[in-house]
């Protein structure tokens, strides 16, 4: 095989949840660039549809899936009917996941489960109903979206900390199960990235100065940063690759 046609997603089929903007979109515009068809999901239909009129006015293939990634019958129904009429899911992206931050001894009962709930819990419940088809075909490809605290904390962020760590190990227990399938699961990392929720922090002077100065690179990731760990992950380049989280962070966890 020669070596760019490795990296060809032409006759794939991507669901990447949380979609509608920043990371999701980004990843989802790159793998439709690659050749993959796109499943956008999110729970709000009008942001949804923007986002795929977007995509599709850039030549890219898309449909949208709206429903609760924290809801195992909304999955699975979204799953069969996404199958049935845009074809085989091939490349799965978990990306869903929000932040709800509070100092761990003032945090609410609600505050964590959001947080778990929507950023793990979303990543089994969609994958629970994905992987057996994969399974089914021999072929598939899963991709979480884990973060740089998979491996770090910050204050006021231990409930997404918990989610994102639990999220790594998710991801090396799929690949232990599902492997022997010929089905890839691995995981991006993203370090601090400019994107729409976090333009607040980026505009920060105090904490961009922190960002800056705690990262190699000295700024903050560009969205369309991770597009080429999404694409080598969700292409036969990566097919004896498993269980591996791949961090995109400009070298903030390789430094003290």
């Amino acid at each position: 095989m020669a070596a760019r046609s490795l990296f060809d997603l032409s006759g794939q089929i991507a669901l990447i949840t949380g979609s509608s903007q920043g990371l999701g979109l980004a990843l989802a515009r790159g793998l439709g660039q690659a050749g993959a068809s796109l499943v956008l999901n999110g729970r709000c239909e009008a942001k949804l549809a923007a986002a795929a009129e977007l995509l599709r006015s850039e030549g890219l293939r898309v449909t949208t899936a709206a429903f609760d990634v924290t809801q195992g019958g909304a999955v699975e129904q979204a799953v069969a009917k996404v199958e049935a009429e845009f074809g085989p899911i091939s490349v799965l992206v978990n990306n869903a996941g929000i932040h709800r931050r509070a100092p761990l001894e003032e945090m609410s009962e609600t505050q964590w489960r959001e947080v778990i709930d929507t950023t793990l819990t979303s990543a089994f419940l969609v994958a629970r109903h994905v992987a057996p088809r994969m399974i089914a075909r021999r072929a598939g490809k899963i991709i979480n979206t884990c973060s740089v605290m998979s491996e770090v904390g910050r204050p006021t962020t231990g409930n997404y900390a918990a989610a994102k760590g639990g999220l790594k190990m998710l991801t090396r227990a799929m690949a232990t199960e599902w492997a022997r399938h010929n089905v890839q699961i691995n995981a991006i990392g993203p370090g601090y990235f400019a994107t729409e929720l976090t333009a607040p922090l980026v505009q920060n002077p105090k904490f961009n100065d922190w960002i800056c100065a705690r990262t190699p690179a000295a700024r903050w990731g560009k969205p369309e940063e991770l597009v080429g760990a999404a694409i080598f992950l969700a292409s036969a380049a990566s097919d004896f690759v498993n269980g591996q989280i791949l961090y995109v962070d400009g070298g903030l966890l390789a430094a003290i």
